[in-house]
C-alpha cells in the first residue's frame, strides 16, 4: 500500500484536514476506527468493498461517509486508487446545506447530495489525470465551487475544541455553562454542522484518546479512569463496540487506521 498526503490551498484550510491518495497494487484490508471527520472518497482505480457490522458491499465510484460509532471494514482490490477528502470538524458543512447527522453511521453516493453531472464531470477528469497532484487540485477546484457564502459556526466550533481539550469528558451541562445558548437549539446546531450529536461526538473523542495514549502498562482498571467512566463494564462495552474487540484483544491485534 502507498499512501501520499497533501494539504489544502489557503481557502479550503478551514475545511478539509488534509487530502489523502491510498494506492493498493496487491490488494489489502484497513480496519477503520471511528473518527471525528466527515469523509468523501472518490475511487479512480479499481474497486472497494466495505464491512460494517451486518452492512457490507460496494464503494461508489463517489462517496460521502459521515461519523460513526463502531468500526468499519475497508477491502481494497488489486490495482485500486482513491483520493480521500478528510474535513476538518464541522468543516464539510460549508458545502452543503443538508444537515450533515443524517449521514451519521452511513455513507451516500455524491450525487444523492450534488447534481449526477457536476460528480460525473469530477469523476471524468481524475480518470484521466496523470500525476496525484493533478488529482488534488481537481478535486480542490470542485470544493471551491461548492463552498457556501456563510461563516463559520464560531459557537460550535468553540463547543468542539473544548470537547477535544478535554479528551472527550466534559458534559454538555459545562459545555453550555460558558455559551450563550440553551441546549435543545445547541444540539440542533451541533448535529447540523458536526454531523452527530455532541454526546457521542465525546464518546468518539474519548475512546480515540484512550487508544492513542494507551500504554502496555496501564491496567484495564486505569483506561476506564482515563476515559471518564466509573463503571468498567460499560467502558469495555463501549470499546467493544467501538473497535470490535475487548481493550487486552484489540491492543494485541494492532493495524488500525
Amino acid at each position: 500500500m502507498k499512501t501520499e498526503r497533501f494539504l489544502p490551498s489557503s481557502q479550503l484550510r478551514p475545511f478539509v484536514k488534509t487530502f489523502m491518495l491510498i494506492e493498493s497494487e496487491q490488494g489489502m484490508v484497513n480496519k477503520l476506527l471511528p473518527g471525528t471527520s466527515i469523509v468523501m472518497a472518490f475511487r479512480y482505480k479499481g474497486n472497494v468493498r466495505y464491512a460494517e457490522g451486518v452492512n457490507a458491499g460496494l464503494m461508489p465510484t463517489a462517496v460521502i461517509t459521515g461519523l460513526r460509532n463502531s468500526m468499519r471494514l475497508v477491502d481494497y482490490t488489486r490495482e485500486t486508487a482513491t483520493l480521500l477528502v478528510i474535513f476538518n470538524e464541522g468543516g464539510a458543512a460549508a458545502l452543503f446545506k443538508e444537515s450533515l447527522h443524517e449521514l451519521f453511521g452511513t455513507s451516500a453516493t455524491l450525487d444523492e447530495l450534488i447534481p449526477h453531472r457536476i460528480v460525473s464531470e469530477v469523476e471524468e477528469r481524475l480518470a484521466e489525470a496523470k500525476t496525484n497532484s493533478q488529482r488534488v487540485a481537481i478535486v480542490e477546484q470542485f470544493l471551491l465551487s461548492r463552498l457556501q457564502e456563510t461563516s463559520t459556526d464560531l459557537l460550535v466550533q468553540r463547543a468542539i475544541q473544548r470537547i477535544q481539550l478535554a479528551n472527550g469528558t466534559v458534559r454538555i451541562n459545562e459545555l453550555l455553562a460558558d455559551l450563550p445558548i440553551s441546549q435543545d437549539p445547541f444540539e440542533k446546531r451541533f448535529r447540523r454542522v458536526v454531523g452527530t450529536s455532541p454526546k457521542q461526538f465525546s464518546k468518539i473523542v474519548r475512546l480515540r484518546s484512550v487508544i492513542n495514549q494507551y500504554s502496555s502498562t496501564q491496567s484495564l482498571t486505569e483506561m476506564a479512569h482515563q476515559a471518564g467512566y466509573f463503571d468498567q463494564a460499560h467502558f469495555i462495552k463501549d470499546f467493544r463496540s467501538f473497535t470490535g474487540k475487548v481493550p487486552h484483544l484489540f491492543f494485541q491485534s494492532g493495524g488500525y487506521w
